[in-house]
């Protein structure tokens, strides 16, 4: 069963139904199917409801919340390992923090990170990606 890692960015797309938002949907539907597994850092799951939060208000943040709640999407915490496995990754690939708990999640799990963000091709062609919009 294939991996797969959602950072922030990933989320956001789906819940406010932009490019990639497509991908995501039938990535989950695999998920449920029990032919993937989907994963995102707890680090990355707060950064989604703080964008909600600041760019919405806090209703409209917790009803994203509660939208995810269902999904099969494996929310793993911040241990004090993947916090400094972290913090590797941000230094080595001059990452931010956040963005970086998204990378090191997927190099735990041997898995495809899926993101928009172009601050992950700092992380090279050896990594796999899937880019849900150019």
């Amino acid at each position: 069963m294939k991996t797969y890692v959602l950072d922030a960015i990933a989320l956001i797309a789906f819940l406010q139904k932009t490019p990639g938002a497509y991908r995501i949907n039938e990535l989950l539907k695999e998920a449920m199917r029990g032919r993937a597994r989907v994963l995102m850092s707890a680090v990355n799951y707060g950064e989604v409801y703080g964008n909600i939060l600041r760019e919405h208000g806090p209703d409209r943040a917790l009803m994203a919340l509660h939208a995810v709640a269902p999904l099969p999407i494996e929310v793993l915490d911040a241990t004090p390992q993947r916090a400094c496995k972290a913090a590797d990754v941000k230094v080595k690939h001059k990452l931010y923090y956040g963005d970086s708990f998204a990378a090191a999640l997927a190099i735990e799990h041997k898995a495809t990170l899926l993101t928009s963000d172009s601050d992950f091709r700092k992380l090279g062609h050896g990594f796999p990606i899937v880019w849900l919009k150019a």
